[in-house]
């Protein structure tokens, strides 16, 4: 995908942890689907490997704000997990499941911890997923660790990648910052600001688009700055609000 050659894509919603719907929590097959009903065809999720390495969607390590228990996803064999009720409702899902059950998705997982890189791959491989999935870490180690086992999968940059490539607004610098970029990259995934400098700008937009990368920006949730940030080339919104960006992006479209 990084083949320096300039992007040009229709912008899209990308639901964060699948969105937030009435009645269930945040990364369960219920949110999963209710974003692809709504006609999502890329979700956002973060996976966290069980005692016996079976990969579940949840952003956090531990279990305590989902279903108030103490304990760590790590700590706990796969079939413990399927039977964890969560607070907001429904079941925390395995990986595989969300692949079998909605197989016209894309995901975009991000690799939260280090023991998870190895059911990472594994799932990649068993389960034939490269052409649906991008990976993602803030960790360069995990990214590394992850490219290099899973070469031609689509990834988004790192933190570390991420601030390199800002700096290719200086003069003289490359689009691309002061770094290559690395094989497999495809997406720049930032915030809409980090403490209050705003990250996403039309020059940084479009030295990525020139770059071969799309921009996707995180999380956003209301609807004048899912607005802005199309109106300056951003290619994906990811949201919890699912329904409202879907409207959004139906206006800009007419």
């Amino acid at each position: 995908m990084n083949s320096q050659r300039e992007v040009i894509a229709d912008p899209e919603i990308i639901a964060h942890r699948g969105g937030l719907w009435p009645g269930t929590s945040e990364n369960t097959l219920e949110a999963f689907t209710a974003a692809a009903a709504a006609g999502v065809e890329l979700m956002e999720t973060d996976v966290h490997a069980s005692a016996d390495g079976v990969l579940f969607a949840a952003h956090d390590a531990d279990l305590n704000r989902i279903a108030g228990l103490a304990h760590s996803i790590c700590e706990l064999p796969a079939d413990e997990l399927d039977e964890v009720e969560l607070l907001a409702g429904g079941r925390l899902p395995r990986l595989e499941a969300l692949f079998e059950t909605l197989p016209q998705v894309q995901w975009n997982i991000d690799v939260k911890a280090a023991h998870s890189i190895g059911p990472m791959i594994r799932f990649v491989h068993n389960f034939n997923a490269a052409d649906r999935v991008r990976l993602a870490s803030f960790d360069s180690g995990t990214l590394r660790r992850l490219r290099t086992a899973l070469p031609g999968v689509r990834t988004s940059t790192g933190t570390t990648e991420t601030a390199l490539f800002a700096l290719g607004r200086l003069p003289g610098v490359p689009d691309h910052g002061f770094a290559p970029l690395p094989p497999g990259v495809d997406a720049l995934q930032v915030p809409v600001s980090f403490k209050r400098i705003p990250v996403v700008t039309a020059d940084f937009v479009d030295r990525a688009h020139r770059s071969g990368l799309l921009v996707h920006v995180w999380t956003v949730n209301d609807e004048e700055t899912m607005g802005s940030m199309l109106g300056l080339g951003a290619d994906g919104i990811v949201t919890d609000d699912v329904e409202l960006g879907l409207e959004v992006l139906a206006r800009r479209r007419g």
